[in-house]
């Protein structure tokens, strides 16, 4: 029987295939037509990712999925017959779910949200058990007291640059993306290695083999929310007569690192790049958001050669507290306006939110959150019942006055309690990431978000709308929405972009189960070398690069001028360590809508070997 191999959105543009008897295969393939073996448990195969092929389709499918080959299953063996065109020739071109009409012509873009998102997590962890013996505390302190399991973390061969050089790569090629696709990258972060230089013109390094320098967007800074802030400024650029029919590609990522002490515990790293077009599975809701603003000292980094912040925990947790109330008042009155215009009055809470996600320093601290939501509704409900239901035996804490309640143990204790199903059914699998991996400052509550994708199939998710609660200290806050596209239904030969989302994080779980253990003792080691190190002129890392992932950018040395040198360790483990191939394999290209061609070539001759820098090159 003939199948045709479509894309499973996993490591390195694989494909699976399943054999005759309909059962999971550990068969892969890749573009270059390699065969390989993975163990079963490494991903999550769809069964409609594979779809029996017949010769009255072949026009259709050449123009859907050029690059890829077509095989032949028997009896459990796979034979390679022909691989479709790279260049097919034909009236339907392949186009991602973000692209304008075929016609090029400028239209208002339509649910404008996340098309695909890719999350980056570093191949090292230290276990919070083991390190409360470290630190001497008592056993719980880390692990119930913060909600915290393990905490991910880099050696000094990872930067904020290797962190998010990875994230766009990995995003651009297991969606098969031509870099002229992107009209705008902004990068959200707050780990600063230069004060001039932005991260931004590094990946811009990644565009160089097509040509594409007609790209929009620059760094944006404010603590944790710095990405919350890039990404509602590429939603903007989307929705804006400035839009050319490209995508947008957002960056959130940092490393989230504190002096020996309390804090330490908390910290974490990572990225998420995220593509933002029309069309997206992931819709930002329009007119609803909920922003609050103001100054305050709670987390600062004053210390311009130091990666440590100064922190007053108290402080910041009112904040947080006093943020999200206002933020959460803001929000309702506006859909609360929305709904009246559309002629309803029916009163908002969190039972309107499928799930409610937040910024997550430590997951109990959410929990905190969601219970303080619940908070929120029962004040202002004009009449609770307090007989039954989610308010049931709250009626002491009526005259209550939210401001008089950030650190008040009998409030937070009730409503902990009174929400405690609710969280378990909104909010905790959003915990993922966070519980294994730590704060990851910008990233951490996209990070969330895309724990809720691993974790919950297109039919779970389709209709929701999703609560998202972002907060950077100083500081600045948002709450906003999005809606999940009601389309979840496999195609036969495409997918639905939602089912797309998922495939491709399907195997989070996994990616975290695979990270290597360090002991406490190394990972302070490692704490006090990045501490002497940073910021060193004429130094080479001195971090292993075999404990990286494959296809992780590295930094490989810092020269006398602080210009930082990067490579790629290959995703082909037989590859060449210090080379990094900046290649892409999409053929298609979204064109401006006032264009009726690209602008620039589609396709590239062949993949270079570079190795990136952030200077001269």
């Amino acid at each position: 029987m003939h199948y045709i191999v479509l894309p499973l959105v996993a490591t390195e543009t694989v494909y699976s295939f399943f054999t005759d008897s309909s059962e999971k295969g550990s068969h892969y393939i890749t573009r270059n037509r390699t065969p390989f073996l993975i163990g079963l448990t490494t991903l999550t195969i769809y069964r409609h990712l594979l779809t029996p092929f017949s010769q009255s389709e072949l026009s259709y499918t050449e123009a859907r999925l050029p690059g890829l080959w077509l095989v032949e299953v028997s009896n459990g063996e796979l034979s390679f017959l022909f691989q479709i065109p790279l260049n097919p020739i034909s009236p339907r071109p392949a186009k991602m779910p973000g692209s304008v009409p075929a016609n090029g012509e400028a239209s208002w873009p339509k649910d404008v949200g996340i098309v695909a998102m890719e999350i980056y997590l570093p191949s090292q962890y230290v276990d919070q058990a083991e390190l409360e013996q470290f630190d001497g505390v008592d056993a719980g302190k880390y692990t119930i007291g913060l909600g915290q399991a393990k905490m991910g973390f880099c050696s000094d061969r990872e930067d904020i640059n290797s962190l998010c050089l990875t994230a766009v790569q990995r995003l651009m090629e297991r969606n098969c993306l031509s870099y002229e696709s992107i009209g705008r990258l902004e990068v959200g972060t707050e780990t600063i290695i230069d004060k001039s230089k932005s991260v931004k013109t590094v990946l811009m390094q990644l565009f160089e083999e097509s040509g594409n320098t007609d790209v929009e967007g620059i760094d944006t800074t404010n603590a944790c929310y710095g990405g919350t802030a890039a990404l509602f400024n590429a939603v903007n650029w989307v929705e804006s007569s400035s839009w050319d029919g490209r995508y947008a590609l957002v960056v959130a990522g940092d490393i989230a690192v504190y002096a020996t002490g309390s804090a330490r515990p908390t910290g974490g790293a990572g990225a998420v790049a995220m593509l933002v077009g029309p069309n997206a599975p992931l819709v930002f809701d329009r007119g609803l958001r909920g922003t609050h603003m103001q100054h305050a000292y709670d987390f600062y980094k004053p210390d311009m050669v130091s990666e440590y912040p100064v922190v007053d925990g108290k402080l910041s947790i009112q904040c947080y507290l006093g943020a999200l109330d206002r933020c959460y008042t803001v929000f309702r009155n506006k859909i609360h306006a929305q709904w009246q215009k559309e002629g309803s009055n029916k009163r908002f809470s969190l039972e309107d939110f499928g799930f409610m996600i937040f910024h997550s320093p430590y997951c109990k601290l959410v929990q905190k959150s969601l219970a303080r939501l619940v908070l929120n509704d029962f004040l202002s409900h004009p009449n609770p019942n307090t007989e039954s239901g989610i308010f049931s035996g709250l009626e002491a804490f009526r005259d209550v006055k939210l401001e008089d309640t950030y650190f008040d143990r009998d409030v937070e204790k009730a409503f902990m309690k009174a929400s405690a199903e609710l969280y378990n059914q909104k909010t905790k699998a959003s915990l993922l990431v966070s519980n294994q991996n730590g704060n990851m400052y910008t990233p951490s509550v996209y990070g969330c978000l895309a724990s809720v994708l691993a974790q919950n199939s297109p039919q779970q998710l389709a209709g929701e709308r999703i609560g998202v609660f972002s907060y950077g200290s100083g500081f600045a806050a948002t709450l906003y929405s999005i809606r999940v596209t009601q389309d979840a239904t496999p195609g036969k030969f495409v997918c639905s972009s939602l089912d797309k989302l998922t495939a491709s994080l399907c195997d989070l779980k996994s990616r975290l189960d695979s990270r290597r253990r360090v002991a406490p003792e190394l990972f302070a080691e490692n704490m006090k070398l990045r501490q002497e190190t940073h910021h060193l002129a004429n130094y080479i890392p001195q971090g292993s690069v075999d404990d990286l992932f494959p296809g992780t950018w590295f930094l490989t040395q810092v020269d006398e001028k602080h210009r930082r040198q990067y490579a790629r360790r290959p995703l082909n483990e037989n590859g060449p360590l210090e080379a990094g191939l900046v290649h892409s394999t999409a053929t298609q290209h979204i064109p401006s809508p006032a264009k009726k061609v690209p602008r620039i070539p589609s396709i590239a001759e062949g993949p270079e070997t570079v190795v990136i820098s952030n200077g001269e090159h």
